[in-house]
């Protein structure tokens, strides 16, 4: 049984996530149902999202297709370059938007986001949205970066 207790807050909290997620993951190869753990976990943990998961890049269409998430329906297909996620999964960049009405091209499936960070990984890329303006620090950046990366090498 898993119990989610964040404190997001504290000085540690990326250091905590990153062990709770590894944990989480732990001994399992199937792809769809780590990164629905994943997205759950995150979802939980990290306050003011509004939605949390992954879109996954499907070599066949060329394109990343909905993956595993939390929140309210998403946008099914994203091309390449298109949006935030499209941008973030061509340039293979974290890609932190305040304020995604100011990004050119943003893909509005839920009009309540109004900031986005998207971490691309060797699958597609892990989205974040937020229901408030410059929601996302550089810290989450960097540590969600990392941490994608990390987890990459065992998914």
């Amino acid at each position: 049984m898993w119990h989610i207790n964040s404190d997001y807050h504290s000085p540690d909290f990326y250091q905590k996530l990153e062990k709770e997620l590894c944990s989480l993951i732990h001994g399992e190869k199937n792809l769809i149902a780590n990164l629905a753990n994943i997205s759950s976990w995150l979802y939980h943990t990290i306050p003011d999202l509004n939605w949390c998961g992954f879109y996954l890049w499907s070599e066949e269409d060329r394109e990343l297709v909905l993956g595993p998430f939390q929140g309210k329906p998403a946008c099914i297909r994203i091309k390449p370059d298109r949006g935030v996620c499209g941008k973030a999964y061509s340039s293979g960049q974290t890609v932190r938007v305040d304020d995604v009405h100011s990004f050119p091209g943003h893909i509005a499936c839920d009009s309540a986001s109004l900031s986005e960070l998207v971490v691309p990984f060797k699958f597609g890329v892990l989205d974040l949205d937020s229901p408030k303006l410059n929601r996302f620090s550089e810290k989450d950046e960097n540590e969600l970066t990392r941490i994608m990366q990390l987890l990459s090498r065992t998914l």
